[in-house]
């Protein structure tokens, strides 16, 4: 399809990108509203499993292997990818705003590159060092460490995106090593993932979810539209498009996050904190920016996604 018709191809890449943008960035508003249902870790853990029999099931529909890829890789993703950060992030949810939360866990390309640095030997070049201190410095007015007692959303958040972000390393490890099937690493990493955040769920939680029309709602958007529907788009948009352009367009979902979360929520940012957003996307941006010129700069080759997928 892409040899034949590449900008019918392209267009609909960007539209795959436009439509990813309000239903990721709202699905952290919808996460908000779950929370008052249900514990972080028992919601983290439903959708994560849920997901994972969403996908089992297209595999079989599509007739293709159930067997999982290698399992001790798989295992330290899904706790990395899955556990980790789902977990993290929605307990960042419970004590901070949607959009201070969406904003910094989406820091998670800036600590994958300073994670591949020492890992995977891909240093800082050129216009990155400036572009990464802007991140940092937004993300230092946005965490505020010097405030002890709204600083724990912030650090929680973080910490989801240094784990997406060694998940996505891993990924990239195993895949030096060996090719796996997209969709099935996926499903058999969330499938792990789930089990300790269930777990954790039943034993802190006490399984006290409120199964409201609400909560159910919540569930059907972050299991159906935030996970399987976006990551098909997202899956078509990086084979349509060069994965920095398409890892770009995935920066307005924080933007959304906050729009959503202050126009539904009421959590309108402080001005130090808007200073700290605008530091962060304008960084990534740049990021993203330098990434598509060092690609077209070497034929044949291309940059990472800002967002890693499993491929």
């Amino acid at each position: 399809m892409t040899g034949a018709h590449p900008t019918r191809t392209r267009d609909l890449g960007i539209l795959a990108l436009a439509a990813i943008a309000p239903m990721w960035g709202y699905s952290w508003v919808v996460t908000k509203v779950a929370l008052e249902y249900s514990g972080p870790f028992t919601f983290a853990g439903l959708i994560s499993g849920l997901g994972a029999v969403c996908l089992f099931a297209v595999l079989a529909v599509r007739r293709r292997p159930l067997r999982p890829p290698p399992l001790g890789w798989t295992l330290l993703i899904g706790l990395l990818q899955t556990a980790l950060f789902n977990g993290l992030a929605t307990a960042a949810l419970t004590v901070g705003g949607a959009g201070k939360v969406s904003v910094l866990v989406y820091t998670m390309p800036f600590w994958l590159l300073l994670l591949a640095w020492p890992l995977l030997g891909e240093r800082l070049h050129g216009l990155q060092w400036p572009a990464v201190a802007l991140a940092f410095a937004g993300l230092i007015l946005v965490v505020r460490p010097w405030d002890i007692g709204g600083a724990l959303s912030g650090v929680l958040a973080c910490a989801a995106g240094l784990s997406w972000a060694g998940g996505a390393l891993l990924v990239k490890l195993l895949q030096r090593r060996t090719h796996c099937e997209t969709l099935s690493l996926t499903a058999w990493q969330l499938l792990f993932g789930c089990l300790p955040l269930l777990t954790l769920g039943l034993v802190i939680e006490g399984g006290s979810t409120e199964w409201t029309a609400v909560f159910i709602a919540c569930l059907a958007y972050s299991v159906l539209l935030a996970n399987a529907v976006c990551w098909a788009l997202w899956l078509f948009a990086l084979r349509a498009l060069p994965a920095g352009a398409a890892g770009m367009g995935t920066l307005a979902v924080p933007v959304v996050g906050v729009l959503a979360a202050w126009l539904q929520l009421g959590e309108k940012p402080t001005t130090v904190e808007g200073a700290g957003m605008a530091l962060i996307i304008a960084g990534l941006a740049a990021l993203a920016v330098v990434g598509v010129m060092a690609g077209r700069g070497r034929p044949g080759t291309e940059e990472p996604a800002l967002i890693p997928v499993i491929d």
